[in-house]
């Protein structure tokens, strides 16, 4: 036995039995919940009011443990084990990404600010919410005064700018924050990629008064600092934020934002995962294993610069040098594929 770490939406630490056989970590039926918090019951594998039967128990119980691969492909959550480093990598639910690109539910997420302090996004229950994705190896890290000046102009009407760093520490982000008195909050193992579909930065997803999506997610930025590199400005989004909610206009009914962004792939998911070993080895100093999984997660998602571009420092690559600019232009040439809708143009839409 030995103790391994466990990534859902957050991180665990139970002792576990590698079985190379297997391919998987069997752990003690009494550490299920803390694992990956579903619990084995005589009507199956429970979690909350969620109850999935299992007609065979002989595929998720190997010599009186749990198989934790069965277990997890048991409730459809995908799954990366990697034996060696003692690292275990497993989705959140499907559909919670489904609730939010399909029926504009909002999902919840507790992620911590710059003091490691916990926040949850029904802290600003009641409140208009720009929800912006930004990281310390993206330039749009830059843009962040600008976000301040919107929440700073709007927050008297009832409205909040939360942005949300996707970034390794605390320390990554803070020399970009000077000042800044809007929400920071930072995502270590990249949750939102996940829940909300993201795979570029700066992306912005509104959400309204209820928690719920109100504008799906969608390329934007604080500023035109780097408007000669991205092609767009910043001052049409921004007059459409300040329609919403001045007025209540919205730039798209709510039949158009349904399913405007499309799931993640199989192997997206995947990639998230891989992502998330590569980065908790990275955080023990584990350079071979950040390395391999690093570079898989960017051959399963080779157009997610959430996953490669986020990559890059952590196997000592550049993600503003001249490798980032010729993946870059690859990336551009087959026309930005990203999970997101593309930069606002103009605001004539609005009425």
């Amino acid at each position: 036995m030995r103790q391994i770490t466990i990534i859902t939406d957050r991180v665990a630490h139970v002792d576990g039995e590698a079985d190379p056989g297997r391919g998987t970590f069997l752990v003690d039926p009494a550490d299920l919940h803390e694992a990956l918090g579903w619990e084995l019951k005589p009507s199956g594998l429970c979690r909350d009011d969620t109850c999935v039967p299992v007609r065979d128990m002989d595929a998720i119980r190997v010599r009186g443990r749990l198989d934790l691969a069965a277990v997890a492909d048991a409730v459809r959550q995908p799954i990366v084990v990697d034996l060696d480093a003692g690292l275990v990598a497993v989705a959140l639910s499907a559909e919670l990404r489904r609730r939010a690109l399909a029926d504009l539910d909002a999902p919840s997420f507790t992620l911590p600010d710059l003091d490691d302090v916990p926040h949850s996004l029904e802290e600003w229950a009641g409140a208009k919410k720009l929800l912006v994705t930004f990281s310390s190896w993206c330039g749009c890290r830059y843009d962040l005064p600008g976000w301040q000046e919107l929440h700073d102009e709007l927050a008297p009407e009832g409205f909040t700018v939360i942005a949300v760093a996707i970034d390794q520490s605390a320390d990554d982000v803070r020399p970009f924050t000077g000042g800044l008195t809007m929400p920071v909050l930072y995502d270590p193992h990249h949750l939102l990629t996940e829940l909300y579909c993201i795979s570029n930065v700066p992306t912005v997803v509104w959400i309204d008064e209820d928690d719920r999506i109100a504008r799906p997610i969608g390329e934007a930025f604080g500023s035109d600092t780097f408007a000669d590199f991205t092609g767009a400005v910043s001052s049409p989004h921004k007059e459409l934020v300040r329609r919403w909610v001045r007025h209540g206009e919205l730039p798209m009914d709510e039949h158009e934002a349904r399913n405007a962004v499309a799931d993640l792939s199989e192997d997206e998911v995947l990639a998230r995962l891989h992502f998330r070993i590569a980065a908790e080895a990275h955080r023990r100093g584990d350079a071979v294993t950040t390395r391999a999984h690093v570079l898989r997660a960017g051959e399963l998602a080779p157009d997610d610069l959430t996953v490669w571009r986020a990559g890059m420092p952590l196997i000592g690559e550049d993600p503003f040098g001249q490798g980032f600019l010729d993946r870059y232009d690859q990336w551009r040439a087959k026309g930005s594929p990203a999970h997101s809708m593309p930069s606002v143009r103009a605001v004539d839409r609005v009425t």
